[in-house]
């Protein structure tokens, strides 16, 4: 590969971080009080509260009920409002969060309905309140799960932001079409390629990593 395409590689490269990490960071923002908020509005638990978790739940089932691909196109209009324009980094950026916040939400409350429902009491029976429950009981205790979900996020994002090259969206997959697709350069292909494996494989050993940790911490 020549020295120019090394360099498109890891412009390409930088560019899907770029997108993946503002996506992600955004997207926690929004999907983790999200999910919190349908965790405690459930039936029987802290905060229930039927209205607002059936609407929030059937907001994020709609938005997770769309693939990306038509997600993006269909909010075209939205993202240039938010950055002025559909096409680049910046712009992908506002529908990589929109799929992936919903995502988040429903990570959070897989992991925090995983626990026993006798801490959450044994807290009650103390006095504590439900803010108390969820910053010193549900958060700690479900943290090691909510770890591996958000690496699974991450790494969907990978994939989504590889989808939004398609639509100008840059990174690798914008290379990996315009190059190694459109100019049928094989060894464009195979490396954009490669470089999204490792990518994955770095993210889910970290995300594995920091879970283990903090599972032994929770542990102990």
């Amino acid at each position: 590969m020549s020295n120019n395409l090394m360099e498109l590689l890891f412009t390409s490269l930088g560019e899907t971080l770029y997108m993946v990490v503002v996506a992600i960071l955004i997207a926690c923002l929004i999907g983790i009080p999200l999910g919190i908020i349908l965790t405690i509005t459930r039936k029987d638990h802290i905060l229930p509260n039927a209205a607002v978790h059936n609407v929030l739940g059937a907001i994020v089932n709609a938005i997770r009920s769309v693939p990306f691909i038509i997600l993006m196109v269909a909010i075209i209009p939205f993202t240039r409002l938010v950055v002025g324009s559909s096409i680049g980094t910046t712009a992908a950026i506002v529908p990589l969060t929109i799929t992936c916040a919903p995502f988040i939400a429903r990570i959070i409350e897989s992991s925090m309905l995983e626990i026993d429902p006798g801490v959450i009491e044994m807290a009650q029976s103390m006095g504590a309140s439900p803010w108390q429950i969820i910053g010193k009981v549900m958060l700690p205790e479900s943290l090691h799960s909510v770890t591996l979900g958000i690496t699974l996020a991450l790494i969907s994002l990978i994939g989504a932001s590889a989808m939004a090259g398609a639509l100008g969206g840059g990174g690798l997959g914008d290379l990996a079409i315009r190059y190694g697709y459109q100019r049928f350069q094989t060894d464009v292909m195979i490396a954009t390629v490669i470089v999204l494996i490792i990518l994955v494989q770095g993210v889910q050993a970290l995300g594995n990593a920091v879970s283990k940790k903090l599972n032994k911490t929770k542990i102990s």
